[in-house]
């Protein structure tokens, strides 16, 4: 076996554990079962060679994960829509037009996609709009009483970091998103629990931190800290430039922001961990300790995606595939 590194991200009342042939969607369903569906997937890096290259790899890795996040995420939620007596009729309509009925399946999967991509766009442009553009605008207003590019940069990083952090302090009062913190922190301490080399038991997994270096939260942190540095290098006072200046540098950022992700996950030295605080730091907001309810969750994500077993002997005797 390949040593890989399984990832995942927290839905509504779930996880999505990425491995590397597959995701899995966990979810504890209204009547407390555990539902896990499995969806065979290749990345496009692994499909294109030119993908795979440093910086743009990351790129690459940010849009499949959004699209993977986002669809798992939306499947999650229909566990709990209260429409038990339309599917009831649905189900009985579905007998009574068989001949139809891969044809429905096939417009509706085509429809899903079609939602899923707008979704993402959507998602995408609002984001940009409030944690690049925004800050980048009220920034430049303070042009009107500075010229030191160094300062109105400076103020924009800021003030983009306090908009990041405001916003997550926000959501984490809401009882929904409380919860899903929970299995955010379920996820994390799996994946610790199975890269140390112990069986992955409620027991074992409840005694591992609910931080990780590779955490989309980090990647989020980074992302903002590296955009700091990179436009201190775009000197202008003038708005659609400002503006325009950051959409097109986006890309580059995330792609270097993952090879700091990549970096600090595959190496445990004192750079990497220095290099990994904040992102850390910041997980003290975006995790929370989870119940064994939960814990009972993440196991079943990781197990539909990799043989645990195979891979935790692997770890206790340093003997993965070179």
């Amino acid at each position: 076996m390949k040593r890989v590194n399984i990832g995942g991200q927290a839905v509504l009342e779930g996880i999505m554990m990425k491995g590397p042939e597959s995701y899995a969607l966990a979810v504890r369903k209204p009547d407390k079962e555990i539902d896990v569906q499995v969806t065979k997937y290749k990345s496009m890096g692994e499909r294109h060679k030119a993908l795979n290259i440093p910086v743009i790899r990351g790129i690459v890795s940010f849009i499949e994960s959004l699209y993977i996040g986002i669809g798992t995420l939306m499947k999650s939620s229909e566990y709990f829509e209260e429409e038990e007596e339309d599917k009831k009729t649905q189900q009985k309509e579905s007998e009574q037009n068989k001949p139809d009925q891969k044809k429905q399946e096939q417009n509706k999967s085509g429809s899903d996609k079609g939602y899923m991509i707008l979704t993402l766009v959507i998602s995408l442009a609002i984001a940009i709009g409030v944690f690049v553009l925004l800050p980048a605008a009220v920034a430049n207003l303070l042009y009107k009483v500075t010229n030191n590019s160094i300062v109105v940069n400076l103020f924009e990083g800021v003030l983009r970091l306090a908009i990041f952090l405001g916003y997550v302090a926000l959501i984490s009062l809401m009882e929904d998103i409380k919860r899903t913190f929970m299995y955010h922190g379920a996820e994390h301490k799996t994946i610790n629990c199975l890269e140390a080399g112990a069986d992955l038991t409620v027991e074992n997994v409840r005694k591992y931190t609910r931080f990780h270096k590779r955490c989309g939260t980090s990647f989020v942190f980074i992302v903002m800290i590296i955009s700091v540095i990179v436009f201190m290098f775009v000197k202008t006072d003038v708005l659609w430039i400002r503006l325009l200046s950051r959409l097109l540098l986006i890309p580059g950022i995330a792609g270097i922001s993952y090879e700091f992700i990549r970096y600090a996950g595959k190496h445990d030295n004192a750079c990497s961990t220095i290099l990994s605080q904040p992102g850390l730091w910041v997980q003290r907001l975006t995790t929370k300790e989870p119940d064994d309810s939960m814990i009972e969750v993440a196991i079943k994500s990781v197990e539909a995606v990799i043989d645990w077993r195979e891979y935790v002997d692997c770890v206790r005797n340093n003997s993965f595939e070179k």
